[in-house]
């Protein structure tokens, strides 16, 4: 019988592989349909029991979401040498650098793709794994017997630093994310409005990206 951790651990830990695997192949643009296919079987193959897109609060939920992409890109639009304070660029976060070289930024499939993945993909494998698990994991080893938006302090807030620390130079505006995100579990106690609003989310900061030409913000 398998971990029951894992329909909702694995997709992100190959997730994460992937980050340090896949960049090293220069595969080029096969890199971003290969993303795809790979978190796509994990989750169908893995995950698919567990995965629970039913939206209680729709509304709310894509208003969260666009709330929290103005957070995420505030601070760099009222003081735009902010990215390049030494709390947020240093030997352990890292400096702001966009993971699409500039020869691919012209390139339609990288960037459906790309789309893809930030938008579908990321927003369902996130959400299981900090909200869905590590957020009741926190709080009971034996995590199912903990139900969805259950509050703990401890839980709420190291869930929500581990997920600042994901985002590297980013991780001022990620702890919000990862605040709210967080608070949104508790209030709704539904998955589907978390990825919902992740979603949204990565949605808007897609737009933003790609209108503005900002690449920095898609690590």
């Amino acid at each position: 019988m398998r971990h029951p951790s894992i329909p909702y651990v694995l997709p992100f830990a190959v997730f994460a592989a992937s980050l340090a695997v896949l960049p090293r192949l220069t595969l080029g643009p096969l890199e971003y349909p290969l993303w795809v296919a790979i978190l796509s079987a994990v989750l169908w193959l893995s995950s698919r029991r567990v995965i629970d897109l039913r939206v209680a609060r729709p509304a709310a939920s894509i208003a969260l979401g666009i709330v929290v992409f103005a957070v995420w890109i505030g601070p760099d639009l009222l003081a735009p040498a902010w990215r390049s304070h030494w709390l947020l660029r240093n030997a352990l976060t890292g400096a702001v650098q966009s993971g699409l070289s500039p020869g691919l930024r012209q390139d339609g499939m990288v960037i459906a793709f790309r789309l893809l993945r930030a938008v579908i993909l990321v927003p369902i494998l996130e959400e299981l794994f900090w909200r869905a698990w590590l957020m009741r994991w926190l709080i009971r080893p034996d995590f199912l017997s903990v139900p969805l938006g259950a509050f703990s302090a401890s839980a709420f807030w190291i869930s929500a630093a581990l997920f600042a620390s994901e985002h590297g130079p980013f991780w001022d505006v990620g702890l919000m994310a990862g605040i709210a995100y967080n608070w949104w579990m508790i209030r709704t106690r539904s998955l589907g409005d978390c990825i919902l609003a992740h979603a949204v989310t990565n949605a808007c900061l897609s737009a933003y990206v790609l209108v503005a030409q900002r690449w920095e913000y898609w690590m």
